[in-house]
């Protein structure tokens, strides 16, 4: 490794051979530490799904079964290629059947459990101040552009995007045998719908804080927002009655809701309904629709081709039985000594957490002794859940030869994922349901639940090796998981207690203290000019925080180890964030990734922490000093 390079530029100097040689596959935004290792997994287990839907005695278990079934239905193009756009036309017909508010208020209910558009939504989870207890949520539906940001005048891609989407649209619809001038105007009219949410809604950076999504209102409140919806009839057709709170994640939108979502608007909603659900469902229909319909989405992500058949197939169908395949990946493949050595880490990682909250010089003894606690309540989730969920056991295929195609499946299945959410109102919350299936290479803090989740997938190199180093696994692994704990102590995490409830258990002083070292971070980022652009601070405040925090904390954990080896350290933090983007996917995550680009990840965390220049001998003289006064330092 040349420590000159290192001194003027740490990801370049790590990854610099590797951007050169680097290809980005033909049906990708990006190649990279992650992404790299999603193929691999994806290759393994689509190489295993052929081979159990071609020797049916090798499927392990009743819900593998099933899902082999969906996966024969999603593979067989030649079937789907036959019905063409055929299964589709119910659910159009059905929008077009629409005249008024009236009509659809007599199918609210069967209409939300299809999981038909609406101008809103309804959702269960965990009430943030009582997060026992699963309690209502409403929020509003997406934009057709990435941000409310892009609708602003002057955009630089706006008008181009919008006018690949209509081109999309209009193909589709001729596709499924529309007039062109009836498809031109029922596209025309849902795109002038779509702006007329825009200044509604929330953008990525307001949403990025995410405490502001809890404004409960009672039922009687939230209904008044329509005149037009008979949303009180809904909800008690839902849950069996009205609920005593309904919590309003973007209040504003519905408190100008009648503005926009009313009779002389209603031909617009239903064109915008009609647009929305062609362009959501093509990837289930024939190879045709799904090459089109990809268009819109190829665009913003600068991919040049769709994904190959058998890899299309294979993620609808691993999409929809994602805990099962999650399950058989996890059991498999991820040993024992592995799951031991990992929770191990885990544990050392709090350890260090604990000692650094004790030694804490900027917390008050109050405030200490709660972050402490919140601390030792952390579930600790490794390698994959120790149950399926029930709901899985009621996914039964209809085959081809009974009449089943692949899309009257998935709108099978997904309305009994609604049905059972629904069910969950006012019941117990599962504190132990993963978010993620075993299978995926990430990890997570719910700040609901106060858990860390590290799936299976994420425990292998470049992040984590038995064949590693430990000082490289810590660099790796390590700060991811120190990564996720820093979660419960950042800008949003910082604002729920030891139990996941939404409640203030800092002083005045603290948390004002804490804000202006999350402002300095901010500083450190905002304005940063990469891919055509520049990251802003605020977006990504919460990310940093917890790369900074798991860096110096993994950092801290190594150096505990007698084969400390801090060059390696610091070698495998910048190799986990190599990555090779297009530029239209790079500029599209600048506007609503919440994380900073990686190479930003990967140089400006470490110029933070005196011991990366101690390793390589960084000075005043160097690209990648920074002065000890705008070093930031949190956790």
């Amino acid at each position: 490794m040349d420590k000159l390079m290192i001194k003027k530029d740490l990801y370049e100097a790590v990854n610099g051979k590797w951007l050169e040689t680097a290809e980005i596959p033909a049906d990708k935004p990006a190649t990279g530490g992650f992404q790299d290792l999603v193929d691999e997994i994806d290759d393994l287990l689509i190489a295993e799904t052929t081979k159990m839907a071609e020797q049916p005695d090798t499927i392990p278990n009743e819900l593998m079964k099933e899902y082999i079934a969906y996966y024969r239905l999603a593979s067989d193009f030649d079937k789907r290629d036959a019905d063409g756009m055929q299964p589709l036309k119910p659910i159009m017909e059905r929008i077009e059947q629409l005249n008024s508010f009236e009509d659809l208020n007599g199918q609210l209910k069967d209409w939300t459990l299809s999981g038909l558009p609406l101008p809103f939504g309804l959702d269960i989870d965990a009430d943030m101040k009582d997060t026992t207890t699963n309690a209502m949520f409403a929020g509003v539906p997406g934009l057709i552009l990435p941000d409310k940001t892009y609708y602003e005048e002057g955009h630089p891609q706006a008008e181009q995007l919008l006018a690949i989407f209509k081109d999309m649209t209009l193909q589709l619809f001729d596709m499924a045998g529309y007039d062109k001038d009836e498809a031109e105007r029922i596209t025309d009219e849902a795109l002038a719908f779509d702006r007329l949410l825009a200044p509604h809604v929330k953008s990525a950076e307001e949403n990025a804080d995410y405490s502001k999504m809890y404004n409960p209102q009672t039922a009687e409140e939230f209904v008044a927002h329509s005149s037009h919806i008979q949303m009180d009839k809904l909800i008690e057709a839902l849950i069996g009655q009205l609920p005593e709170k309904i919590i309003v994640t973007e209040p504003l939108y519905f408190d100008e809701m009648d503005s926009f979502v009313n009779p002389e608007n209603f031909s617009l909603i239903k064109s915008w309904m009609l647009v929305l659900s062609l362009n959501s469902l093509t990837g289930y229909l024939s190879e045709e629709a799904r090459q089109v319909g990809g268009i819109y989405n190829r665009a913003l992500s600068g991919a040049a081709e769709a994904r190959p058949q058998k890899k299309a197939a294979f993620y609808l169908a691993s999409g929809r039985f994602d805990q099962v395949v999650g399950d058989y990946y996890g059991k498999k493949y991820f040993g024992e000594q592995a799951k031991n050595d990992v929770k191990q880490m885990v544990e050392t990682m709090i350890a260090v957490y604990q000692d650094r909250l004790a030694n804490n010089t900027w917390l008050s003894e109050d405030t200490r002794e709660k972050a402490i606690l919140k601390l030792s309540t952390l579930g600790i989730h490794v390698g994959y859940p120790d149950e399926i969920p029930a709901l899985y056991r009621k996914f039964k295929v209809t085959p081809a030869e009974d009449g089943g195609t692949l899309l009257d499946n998935a709108l099978a299945f997904s309305r009994m994922g609604r049905e059972d959410q629904f069910k969950k109102w006012n019941q117990p919350v599962d504190r132990e349901e993963w978010e993620m299936s075993a299978d995926t290479v990430n990890a997570y803090y719910h700040p609901f639940r106060n858990i860390i989740v590290f799936p299976a997938a994420i425990l292998q190199a470049p992040f984590y090796s038995l064949e590693q180093s430990k000082s490289a696994n810590y660099g790796g692994i390590g700060a991811v998981i120190a990564h996720e704990i820093s979660h419960a102590f950042d800008n949003n995490g910082s604002l729920f207690d030891e139990l996941g409830n939404l409640n203030n258990w800092w002083t005045v002083e603290d948390r004002e203290h804490f804000q202006e070292l999350a402002d300095a971070m901010i500083a450190e980022f905002d304005g940063l000019k990469i891919a055509g652009g520049k990251v802003n601070g605020k977006l990504t405040v919460s990310e940093n925080i917890a790369d900074a925090g798991g860096l110096s904390c993994a950092l801290e954990a190594a150096k505990r180890e007698k084969d400390v080896d801090l060059e390696a350290f610091f070698v495998n933090w910048a190799t986990i964030w190599r990555m090779k983007a297009r530029p239209e996917y790079a500029q599209l995550l600048l506007a609503v990734d919440v994380h900073a680009p990686n190479k930003l990840r990967a140089n400006v965390q470490v110029q933070n922490i005196d011991e990366f220049y101690e390793t390589f001998g960084v000075t005043s003289e160097d690209e990648m000093y920074l002065a000890p006064e705008k070093r930031v330092s949190i956790w």
